[in-house]
């Protein structure tokens, strides 16, 4: 069986309070699952995770509720997530986020 491509990803909205869900690349690590937002500056997800870091979450059949940080951009965590991203993708730049379930 192969491996899910993309991680469906649920936040709330910090303006509207409504639910908003997107399509996105990831990579499991450690129990934890890790998504990039290329343009962290623009993405709304991440905007509403800095005022609300609950999320849910789901990946093939699996779904999940947890929280939502960003990844210290220089660490050995954002190194090694950012190997397997461009393992999986061959890309792996922008701003990493963990998904902890």
């Amino acid at each position: 069986m192969s491996q899910p491509q993309f991680l469906y990803l649920a936040t709330t909205g910090w303006k509207t309070g409504r639910q908003h869900r997107i399509e996105i690349w990831f990579v499991e690590y450690s129990g934890r699952y890790y998504i990039v937002s290329e343009h962290p500056e623009r993405a709304h997800w991440i905007k509403n995770i800095a005022h609300n870091p609950q999320v849910s979450f789901s990946v093939g059949e699996k779904e999940f509720n947890g929280t939502a940080r960003p990844v210290e951009p220089r660490s050995e965590l954002a190194a090694a997530v950012s190997k397997f991203m461009d393992e999986k993708y061959r890309w792996s730049q922008g701003l990493i986020v963990e998904l902890a379930p």
